[in-house]
């Protein structure tokens, strides 16, 4: 299970909107120096994503909670994301290459196949036009705990020091 902090931006039902809490690793970031990320940031901007959760625990909107995900539905992500459009983009060319003889169709074709494997994966996710469908309950992620649950490193505890 992959586990990051969020916050909860919307309540429905059985679900909430949640937005995580960037976090860095070095905490250089507020600084002028540093490894550029902040200035990368500041240049591009870091803009939050909505996304929605099932709501296990009952959390409300501001509560600091741990959501998680499945690493097999990261897989099967990657994989509808990745390998679909790219197989029918070469499945595209390939065909444009036995029929056609002319190499700018080839690569028409495949360009045209690279676009409907993406529109393929939206629509296999996300649903055509007006018609939408929430991701499955197999792509959602789900609320764990709230934050203040989380077990903390062991290690970061300054009263679970040990000095012989």
């Amino acid at each position: 299970m992959i586990e990051e902090f969020a916050v909860v931006t919307k309540r429905f039902d059985d679900h909430v909107m949640l937005e995580i809490e960037r976090r860095t690793a070095c905490g250089l970031c507020g600084q002028k120096r540093g490894c550029g990320n902040a200035t990368w940031g500041k240049l591009l901007g870091h803009d939050s994503h909505e996304f929605a959760a099932d709501n296990a625990i009952n959390a409300n909107v501001g509560d600091s909670v741990v959501v998680g995900i499945d690493e097999s539905v990261v897989l099967s992500s990657a994989f509808y994301l990745y390998v679909v459009p790219l197989f029918t983009m070469l499945v595209a060319a390939v065909l444009a290459d036995t029929l056609l003889d002319n190499e700018f169709y080839v690569m028409l074709a495949a360009a045209l196949g690279l676009l409907l494997g993406f529109a393929w994966v939206k629509g296999h996710l996300v649903g055509f036009g007006r018609v939408k469908k929430p991701y499955g309950k197999k792509f959602r992620a789900a609320v764990l705990r709230h934050a203040d649950d989380a077990v903390s490193c062991k290690n970061s505890d300054p009263a679970s020091t040990d000095h012989d």
